[in-house]
């Protein structure tokens, strides 16, 4: 304060409080609200890190805390997940499924009535948004080649689609077609995701798979999906024809 030339009571006026609440934060230690803090480092021109080093510290230990319980289990393959979890995650969600992949084709596989289980949660209330890759997209001509499908990926596409054309009109029910790069193939059911990041040159069921769930204070779960909403905004509509 002395280097800005800061006075006590400008500080307190900037802050809305008392001079003798700015005195104590100086003379006791006392740390200020967490918007007061924010004030102070601004007009001081300093890191709030610098001015509070400790509460920082804790501030990212307990996020910290609170990331690594949002971790369920890890799964060193897609594969490895059980059927059973899928099949619970899908029957059991009250307000939200999203699907972020290229074709997703095991996951008509694993559930063989899925647009059946995706129709009886529409009818339930849930929203469905259900996201797959452009098969005209050069985004799937290249990861076809980096997978050495051999030119298959558009076709199998194509493929997965024809499970979902009969819930595609129904309320509740998004389809898109999106034209990225696919890092991770997403699955979130209401406050829980299994995502399943894609290693270069590895298909995408031979790759480790993370079970999480949204913590209070954790950062996973809102990455993710995050990254989804972004794949999400680039897509075009499905509305059941051929592509």
């Amino acid at each position: 304060m002395v280097r800005r030339g800061v006075a006590v009571e400008d500080l307190a006026g900037e802050c809305g409080v008392d001079p003798k609440t700015v005195e104590r934060w100086i003379s006791l230690g006392r740390v200020p609200h967490r918007r007061h803090r924010w004030t102070t480092a601004r007009r001081l021109g300093a890191e709030e890190a610098y001015l509070w080093p400790d509460v920082l510290a804790s501030v990212a230990a307990k996020r910290g805390e609170a990331s690594r319980a949002e971790l369920i289990e890890v799964f060193p393959d897609r594969a490895s997940v059980p059927r059973e979890t899928w099949l619970r995650l899908l029957t059991e969600a009250q307000e939200r499924v999203d699907v972020l992949v290229f074709s997703g084709t095991f996951f008509a596989q694993i559930q063989p009535r899925v647009a059946r289980m995706l129709a009886d949660r529409l009818s339930a209330g849930v929203q469905v948004r259900l996201c797959f890759g452009d098969p005209n997209s050069d985004a799937v001509t290249v990861r076809d080649r980096e997978e050495c499908l051999g030119g298959t990926l558009a076709a199998k596409i194509r493929a997965s689609l024809t499970y979902y054309r009969d819930i595609a009109g129904m309320d509740g029910c998004e389809i898109r077609l999106h034209p990225t790069t696919l890092y991770n193939s997403l699955f979130r059911y209401d406050d829980e995701i299994l995502t399943n990041p894609h290693a270069y040159g590895e298909a995408a069921s031979a790759n480790p798979t993370f079970h999480l769930r949204k913590v209070d204070g954790g950062s996973l779960f809102d990455h993710y999906v995050s990254s989804f909403e972004r794949v999400w905004a680039t897509a075009m509509p499905w509305l059941g024809t051929e592509v």
